[in-house]
């Protein structure tokens, strides 16, 4: 009875929140005004990052004990007064939460878990690398850890008994098997850690609640702990990584963690393996990641939107999915402006996708069956962007992709006005294997698009063009 009641009080203050926990610490840092991008010094990881520019579009995974409550990723046990952290049902106690919170681990059973499943879908939409949180601010391990017994192969963890109990190590390998980048978010945030949250103290924010310099020995315990579990992430067990996706990476406004140690570790093991320290604007920052947006104009260093597909990064009983037009108009944009696009799925507790998650991804994948030639390997050009028309461009050609508004029809005529074709037959629209006719205007040229053509597209929408301009 006492749980029924707990998930009502839930259920009452779960439906008012449809934010997608977007940080207002996050959003001040969400800024193309920032200190000059640091190049990392190993040409391996240079080349690494010029390899993973090119793939462009990729999956984020974000899933845990949550998931069960259908509530923000982590956020709720942070006492810090944002609508997004406040989710707690109003009259309980901040340390009852807590434990409650704590406790999902005796529960979390995604019988259905499946990552060759996910691992398909993201293949067939023409995602070439993901990135899973083995372990958000919770400090909930969704991997296999010998540092903490909070994790999914506890034995107090029902799942700790099926054959991809690993979770971490299934998903990599599902990915891996499809020929997909696996990368790890790891945050160095641990709100279940005695050296993160000492219980000498209460928690006051997202930070240590202790000052380092005044206990070396914690700061000490708690840097040795992030080293011992980076270690196991990069040491063999879980593959090769792309990449470390860390978040949270300040841990105390005081005293930086020992960011030289954690690299020598993991290149150590894996050499070349990319750093994503967000927002510490170091060396340890390898691309950058604006969070929600767009930049609103090309940058001029390595970059990746991280977007979800729904309202927020977890799961969400019947939560609302941008469409298929949207995430794809989104997609052009970013890789227009030079970026990489990270679009970000939250499994249910029982370890499914929800089904508006499966049919974005077969729709994406039905467009890049046509038009991911404008995408992989492609660069930014100026203008970037004409009206409703987006450029990327690749060895001497400029693809041109029409964003087309909701329910528009493809027009009988596109105008471009900042590249003008070679010859008259070095038009084509992506999908249609015959040039298209185009003239010369006072302001740049027209491109005719045949009736025949726009009764029966080679896609429903965001069309792309290519022309040969050199």
């Amino acid at each position: 009875m006492k749980k029924k009641v707990i998930a009502a009080l839930f259920a009452m203050f779960i439906g008012g929140i449809t934010a997608s926990a977007q940080d207002p610490m996050v959003e001040k840092k969400n800024t193309d005004r920032k200190p000059p991008y640091i190049y990392p010094e190993e040409s391996i990881v240079r080349d690494n990052i010029e390899k993973w520019q090119d793939m462009k579009f990729g999956m984020f995974i974000h899933w845990g004990t949550y998931s069960q409550w259908g509530i923000v990723e982590s956020w709720s046990i942070c006492p810090e007064a944002y609508k997004f952290c406040m989710v707690r049902p109003e009259g309980m106690n901040y340390f009852d939460y807590v434990r409650k919170y704590e406790d999902l681990k005796k529960t979390f059973n995604p019988v259905k878990f499946n990552p060759e499943k996910w691992a398909e879908a993201a293949e067939y939409a023409g995602m070439k690398y993901m990135v899973f949180t083995t372990k958000h601010h919770d400090g909930f391990n969704m991997y296999d850890t010998q540092y903490s017994n909070y994790k999914i192969t506890d034995a107090e963890c029902p799942f700790h008994t099926d054959t991809n109990a690993d979770i971490a190590k299934g998903i990599f390998d599902a990915f891996r098997g499809k020929g997909m980048m696996a990368g790890a978010y790891y945050s160095i945030a641990d709100w279940n850690n005695n050296d993160y949250w000492w219980d000498y103290f209460p928690p006051k924010d997202r930070n240590v609640n202790y000052p380092p310099e005044m206990f070396p020995e914690k700061w000490q315990n708690l840097n040795d702990f992030i080293n011992n579990q980076l270690d196991e992430l990069t040491g063999g067990k879980y593959g090769k990584l792309g990449m470390l996706w860390f978040d949270l990476c300040d841990a105390s406004p005081e005293k930086h963690p020992q960011w030289e140690r954690f690299a020598k570790t993991v290149r150590t093991n894996q050499p070349g393996i990319m750093m994503v320290a967000r927002h510490t604007n170091s060396i340890y920052e390898n691309y950058r990641t604006p969070e929600q947006k767009i930049p609103d104009r090309a940058l001029d260093y390595p970059w990746e939107a991280c977007m979800t597909m729904a309202t927020q990064w977890s799961y969400k009983p019947d939560d609302i999915y941008k469409s298929t037009h949207d995430i794809l108009t989104t997609l052009v944009q970013i890789v227009s402006r030079g970026g990489n696009f990270l679009l970000n799925v939250g499994p249910g507790p029982d370890g499914e996708l929800a089904p508006e998650a499966y049919q974005r991804l077969k729709e994406i994948g039905d467009w890049m069956q046509v038009n991911s030639e404008g995408i992989y390997g492609t660069k930014a050009i100026a203008p970037y962007k004409e009206d409703r028309i987006a450029f990327t461009s690749k060895d001497n050609n400029v693809y041109a992709f029409y964003l087309n508004a909701k329910g528009e029809h493809m027009p009988s005529v596109v105008k471009i006005k900042s590249f003008v074709p070679v010859s008259a037959k070095s038009v084509f629209l992506m999908g249609y294997n015959r040039p298209l006719k185009w003239k010369k205007t006072g302001d740049g040229i027209e491109i005719v698009i045949p009736e025949s053509v726009r009764k029966n597209p080679p896609c429903d929408l965001v069309w792309g063009f290519k022309l040969k301009v050199k």
